[in-house]
């Protein structure tokens, strides 16, 4: 267990904070006292449009989370006011059905692991030598289990779940407190498409963004390192800790059934 992350009158900033699961975060943020929350995202545009709609306390800036320099000075100017206290490393792309093209690997990597690993090395030494800092990752239920639309997806998430853990341990005695966010299906832009053979329905019913936001919320409170908004995905990873070849067997029993109901091709 972590220490418990008191959100009020705290300095966040959230990634992929124009619309979705960031957005959500920054309104509960912000509900729960926050004294500012930054919605950094690729469309700074919308991300201004989403400020204005959280108030005052909400700022929106233009952020491409993939480019070093970028993270950096968003850290410095942000900094200028007041350290920041929690970082969402929020943002997450969709890319590359089955084993996708390379295009779509460079990007989920360099969106699901890389772009936490520039924030970290600027970030983290500051965090550390103030005497506290609150990274929250959102990786995925799929960095924990898989999703069998798409390996570049499933890989970079597990990746992402790797490095966070990988934080709380190297850091987590020098004032450093890391989460990992890993929800299964949630009713966004990116899911909006999904339909009802998409593997990630595997999960059940898919949650509001909302809800995603307020388990984070209550899991920072607690201090707990994962935090698995929907229950089952905890079943799920002890049962394909427990045995992995049943596992193995299980999912690709469910990868033919998915298939089964899939529409032929024309």
């Amino acid at each position: 267990m972590g220490r418990p992350f008191d959100v009020a009158g705290r300095t966040v900033v959230v990634t992929g904070g124009a619309g979705g699961i960031g957005y959500a975060l920054a309104d509960r943020l912000l509900r729960g006292g926050a004294a500012r929350v930054v919605l950094a995202d690729r469309d700074g545009g919308q991300a201004a449009e989403a400020a204005a709609r959280l108030g005052e306390r909400a700022h929106g800036i233009t952020l491409d989370v993939t480019d070093a320099a970028a993270v950096a000075a968003v850290v410095e100017e942000v900094e200028k006011t007041a350290p920041i206290d929690l970082w969402c490393a929020n943002a997450g792309v969709a890319r590359g059905e089955e084993l996708g093209g390379d295009a779509d690997w460079e990007v989920s990597w360099r969106v699901h692991v890389r772009a936490t690993l520039h924030v970290a090395r600027i970030l983290v030494p500051r965090m550390v030598g103030r005497g506290g800092g609150h990274i929250m990752i959102t990786a995925s239920a799929a960095g924990l289990l898989t999703n069998v639309d798409s390996a570049a997806y499933s890989v970079t998430k597990h990746a992402a779940v790797a490095f966070a853990e990988w934080l709380a341990v190297r850091y987590g005695d020098d004032g450093l407190d890391v989460s990992c966010l890993c929800p299964m299906g949630v009713n966004t832009a990116m899911t909006a498409q999904d339909g009802p053979a998409a593997a990630t329905r595997l999960g059940g019913a898919y949650i509001e963004p909302e809800d995603v936001a307020e388990s984070a919320v209550l899991a920072l409170a607690e201090g707990r390192f994962l935090i698995l908004p929907q229950p089952q995905a905890a079943v799920m990873e002890q049962h394909r800790a427990g045995d992995r070849d049943r596992w193995l067997s299980g999912m690709r029993r469910a990868w033919r059934e998915l298939r089964a109901a899939r529409p032929s091709a024309p």
